[in-house]
């Protein structure tokens, strides 16, 4: 028995690995099946083959599948096989907590509101069939304009709207129509990124950059105030607690409930536990920024503390660690703002960045409350700004050098 698993091993070993005694006299590993067979096929992509226009899009299938085995030509020489591709796919599956919360908790609201009995199979059936169409909607416009960009420029094809495909679905309501998923994508993908030169060139976050857009072409859709419910029946009187701040509510959910997420909103933004999950894997990986984050939530309730001692209104009153919970803030700051390519990448700068950002969105909540989600503005200002935080500490820390200098001079002079 034992001789036959060995066999069959070594039979599968040489199926995948193929290995043959080099010239220098080295024992040199060759590539796996699938490896072979893309080699082979790979010239009627590349110039002068039968299908060279497709170049782009083979090769964004290759890097998919195997690290590409290229160096740089300018800049940082060494490599990993943590490529932007493998970057990508930590946060995809960072997402994936929050996205299956989310799937239930559409179809518990919708059971919830209709009175039906609580099972667990209608409830995820009714989650799937009314999210995955927004999500394949977002994925097959964005990556269809991603290609045909990358085929008229000759460029690879960017690795950002993985990342960007999911967070479009995430952050809008769970019942909106897909055609305006679709202008929303391509308004994204095209004016939030490629004119600017594609993924890395990008000011501001794309996926709240469609947001952003769908906000103020469609208020009466995206007001982040009304109960977003998919088929709601027109008997169910619940509301966000966004809604019940503007509408000057004191009566809350409870801080448990809007912790692990049993309240309407947007699909990735009700759970803080599956967010918390997601938080520990990209800080885990170091994809993610801990100053980000940390400062936000730190700014978040510096600015709930100031206006509780104020307490001019209802708004005001709301306990200042609710804001943390309610609406977007948690995943804004786990997701969106700490975006590598949107935020600053200085230590001080992220800090700088994070503090506004959190006292920003308390601020435009309480005082203009016409803008309920006021993370999703917050950040996207302090995106256009974050170029300039790290000139500001940069200069500084050269004034500072320089200073230090002038002084060391100064006293070996004496």
């Amino acid at each position: 028995m034992q001789k036959n698993k060995t066999k069959f091993r070594r039979s599968l070993r040489d199926f995948f690995i193929v290995t043959d005694e080099t010239s220098d006299g080295k024992l040199r590993s060759h590539i796996t099946g699938l490896r072979r067979y893309i080699d082979k096929i790979k010239p009627n992509f590349m110039e002068g083959g039968r299908f060279s226009k497709l170049q782009s899009t083979f090769e964004a299938f290759e890097s998919f599948l195997f690290v590409p085995d290229e160096t740089t030509k300018c800049g940082v020489q060494i490599r990993d096989a943590v490529d932007m591709k493998r970057t990508m796919f930590f946060v995809v599956i960072a997402l994936i907590p929050t996205l299956l919360f989310g799937i239930w908790n559409v179809g518990y609201q919708h059971v919830l509101s209709c009175g039906d009995t609580l099972n667990f199979w209608n409830i995820i059936g009714f989650g799937l069939l009314t999210t995955l169409p927004t999500i394949v909607v977002s994925y097959v416009v964005g990556l269809a304009i991603e290609f045909a960009f990358a085929q008229i420029r000759h460029h690879q094809v960017n690795e950002g709207f993985l990342v960007t495909g999911l967070l479009i679905p995430l952050v809008l309501p769970p019942d909106i129509p897909l055609w305006m998923v679709a202008i929303a994508t391509a308004f994204a993908v095209i004016i939030g990124k490629e004119v600017f030169g594609g993924t890395g060139m990008n000011i501001v976050n794309p996926a709240l950059l469609a947001r952003a857009f769908l906000f103020f072409s469609y208020p009466s859709v995206m007001s982040g105030t009304s109960v977003w419910i998919a088929d709601k029946p027109d008997a169910f009187s619940g509301a966000t607690p966004l809604a019940l701040l503007e509408n000057g509510v004191s009566a809350m959910p409870s801080a448990w409930t809007m912790f692990w997420g049993g309240i309407p909103g947007s699909l990735g933004e009700t759970s803080k536990i599956a967010i918390l999950l997601g938080a520990i894997l990209l800080l885990v990986c170091g994809i993610a920024s801990l100053r980000i984050m940390a400062s936000i939530c730190i700014g978040g309730i510096a600015m709930g503390l100031v206006f509780n001692l104020i307490g001019g209104s209802t708004a005001m009153q709301v306990p200042f660690y609710y804001h943390l919970l309610m609406g977007g803030f948690a995943f804004g700051a786990v997701f969106m703002a700490t975006d590598p390519v949107t935020a600053p990448q200085t230590d001080r700068g992220k800090i700088i960045y994070g503090l506004l950002i959190g006292i920003f969105a308390v601020m435009i909540r309480v005082v203009n409350p016409a803008y309920a989600e006021g993370m999703m503005l917050a950040i996207l200002l302090m995106n256009v700004f974050s170029p300039l935080i790290d000139h500001c500490v940069i200069a500084k820390n050269i004034r500072m050098r320089k200073k230090r200098a002038i002084n060391h001079q100064k006293a070996t002079a004496k």
